[in-house]
């Protein structure tokens, strides 16, 4: 058995740095295909459709024998299987220009329902709601037999106020942006992890305070879920062992900085020798993690960069609704 030496990892890394990224590069350039964008939209389309398509039925499964103690005061107007359909059927038209030659069929879902922009947004703090969201995630896996997976992991931020962009900040403060110390929030950070062969999104995390923060929600939603990770791609921002160590049972793919050094216990090991002896397989594995970018990106190209609560716990909810209908319109497979 060979032996592995540090400074082994940290001539691979500068060798990384000099020369194989750019080899590596015109590889991947050369393997892309043009996209077809006439096949995108109508298969965006059918995506679409069958998301709507799939929703009631699937409301009525996520609210069925659903109870929850109210203590006193007024019963609500609307039916829980209406409040969840009227935040649901919202999300999806607030950004409608794009949308709305797809969503016919969408409005018919609101018949017979009038009620106060105020009580639409009190939705989004409602504890039987968020119950019925969940109920909803969990049955949408089930529907795609999502319960191991080959995974990539990414976070973005959604803006809370018009005049910041997060991807414009990103690029101006690079690391600094992923955490908020002032009192004035002006981010909020999402971290999910993709299934690559569903496209479904299997965990999601928000937070106010950092990315790191979000990626902790997500994980523990990942256990509390028990789906198994088999493999799992994640960007610099989580390049230390103790990452790894979260996965001990996973293939890791994490392209280790500078200063990285062997001796962290055996998954940052196995994923260190990967690297080192099988380098262009290794990175052909790892941007597999551009899946999850591009998710993002399809998301808020859908439903916008901001979010427009301003309450945490509301915040969270508008995050949470993007990402189940992610993964309705990822219920039609192209």
């Amino acid at each position: 058995m060979v032996q592995l030496r540090t400074k082994q990892l940290r001539r691979k890394i500068r060798e990384l740095d000099e020369h194989i990224l750019e080899d590596y590069k015109k590889i991947r350039t050369e393997e892309k295909v043009k996209r077809d964008y006439a096949k995108y939209e109508k298969n965006f389309m059918k995506r679409i459709k069958t998301g709507v398509k799939n929703l009631q039925p699937l409301i009525n499964k996520a609210t069925k024998n659903f109870s929850v103690y109210k203590g006193k005061g007024g019963k609500p107007k609307l039916s829980l299987n209406k409040r969840l359909r009227m935040i649901l059927v919202k999300t999806l038209v607030d950004k409608s220009n794009r949308n709305m030659a797809y969503l016919t069929e969408v409005f018919s879902m609101m018949k017979g329902v009038d009620i106060s922009y105020k009580t639409v947004e009190r939705f989004y703090s409602n504890q039987e709601i968020n119950l019925a969201l969940h109920n909803l995630f969990i049955l949408l896996l089930k529907k795609k037999n999502v319960n191991n997976i080959d995974g990539s992991g990414d976070a973005t931020g959604y803006s809370l106020i018009i005049s910041k962009h997060y991807a414009t900040e990103a690029q101006k403060l690079k690391e600094k942006v992923k955490e908020q110390t002032s009192k004035k929030k002006i981010f909020v950070f999402k971290f999910a992890i993709l299934d690559l062969k569903t496209r479904l999104y299997v965990c999601y995390g928000t937070s106010l305070i950092s990315e790191k923060k979000a990626f902790e929600k997500a994980i523990k939603m990942l256990k509390d879920l028990k789906i198994k990770i088999n493999t799992l791609r994640l960007d610099k921002y989580y390049s230390f062992p103790s990452y790894t160590k979260i996965f001990p049972k996973a293939t890791i793919y994490i392209i280790p900085r500078k200063n990285s050094k062997l001796g962290h216990g055996i998954t940052w090991l196995r994923t260190m020798k990967k690297f080192i002896q099988d380098t262009t397989n290794y990175l052909r594995e790892y941007y597999k993690r551009e899946n999850s970018e591009n998710s993002f990106g399809c998301d808020k190209k859908m439903f916008g960069w901001k979010i427009q609560q301003k309450r945490e716990d509301r915040i969270d909810t508008a995050a949470f609704i993007r990402t189940i209908w992610h993964n309705l319109i990822w219920l039609h497979k192209d």
